[in-house]
């Protein structure tokens, strides 16, 4: 017996012990990072503020003077479209390869009337070979709308400057605008379905809906600190599990659908303006000076990643596990692929 009242293992007893926890340990699953970030030549030098693609295929990248650029291929060529207008292009989304919308801005030096609005939407219902403006009933003639998610289902949200939230049934054929419990601006946002959506922006501010924004609640931070948070973004994979990202290098993940976050380390201190979960574990969000940051473990650990650009990334979309690309300032597109899935480790 051993002083402590325990019999000692023998090495003859040790060894079987000793092999089921290697055999273990060689059947965790790891994510093979074995993918790279790469540019990709647009043709243009206009500030790309979104990007959106239906496969890994076919895709679209907007940004400024009315810039619309589309891609057959990957993204290996980008031709340029026409979107009937000159003004800012904010954002876009498709809700399926036909019928898609961009969110679109007026220079405050190209207002014809005092009562002309600075915001506006843009319709396609043929793949974007033609454009239709949409007006928004109710919006302040200021305020600017930055953003707008759609679901299968018909409904949609567009959301900017003052808080505003405006909601539609329809598909687009008529808007209202929704009580929201915030001044501050929206910047980003996503909806997992037809009622379940979380909304972030300035003044360290994240709201959230189960009812599909007839109602919705301030979500409270931990340790947020005395300095606002301006979030830039925010990405679900479930109703329970999202994170937010934001000024700073900051991140915040919720394990309870938005009722309470935890900060994360992110390991970079430049601001980040979007998120993207692939899953529970896998994640990337992009920023300021080209950073791209990814995480296979939930955010527990965040890497840097090579961007080969020094320009602010404003937008990130995967069209798959395998296959992402990032937009942002004077028209950068860089694009990832993965050549190998994620495997076992041996």
């Amino acid at each position: 017996m051993s002083p402590t009242g325990h019999s000692k293992l023998t090495k003859r007893q040790l060894m079987p012990l000793a092999v089921s926890l290697l055999v273990l340990a060689c059947v965790v699953p790891t994510v093979a990072q074995s993918g790279v970030w790469s540019r990709q030549r647009t043709g243009s030098l206009s500030w790309l503020h979104s990007v959106f693609f239906l496969d890994q295929n076919r895709g679209w990248a907007i940004g400024s003077k009315g810039t619309l650029l589309n891609t057959a291929d990957g993204g290996k060529t980008w031709q340029l479209k026409s979107a009937s207008t000159t003004d800012v292009l904010r954002d876009i989304f498709f809700v399926d390869e036909n019928n898609g919308w961009l969110v679109c801005e007026v220079n405050v030096y190209d207002l014809k009337t005092k009562d002309q609005p600075r915001a506006y939407l843009m319709r396609t219902t043929d793949a974007g070979e033609q454009w239709e403006r949409v007006e928004i009933k109710g919006v302040d003639v200021d305020a600017r709308l930055v953003r707008a998610v759609f679901s299968r289902g018909g409904r949609g949200w567009a959301f900017g400057e003052a808080g505003a939230i405006f909601a539609t049934r329809d598909g687009g054929s008529n808007w209202t605008r929704l009580q929201s419990p915030t001044r501050h601006l929206l910047l980003g946002g996503v909806f997992i379905d037809e009622d379940r959506g979380w909304l972030v922006g300035a003044g360290t501010t994240i709201i959230q809906t189960s009812d599909g924004g007839d109602t919705w609640r301030l979500s409270r931070l931990t340790n947020a600190g005395p300095t606002a948070i301006r979030f830039g973004a925010t990405s679900f994979v479930d109703n329970r599990l999202g994170w937010a990202v934001g000024s700073g290098g900051v991140v915040y993940r919720t394990i309870n659908g938005g009722r309470t976050w935890l900060p994360q380390t992110s390991g970079v201190d430049v601001d980040l303006y979007d998120v993207k979960f692939l899953d529970a574990l896998e994640g990337w969000a992009v920023g300021a000076e080209g950073t791209i940051i990814y995480t296979n473990d939930g955010g527990l650990h965040w890497t840097t990643e090579r961007s080969g650009t020094p320009h602010p990334l404003e937008r990130i979309f995967f069209a798959d596990r395998t296959h992402g690309w990032a937009v942002g300032f004077g028209g950068t597109v860089v694009n990832y692929v993965r050549s190998e899935a994620p495997r076992m480790s041996r």
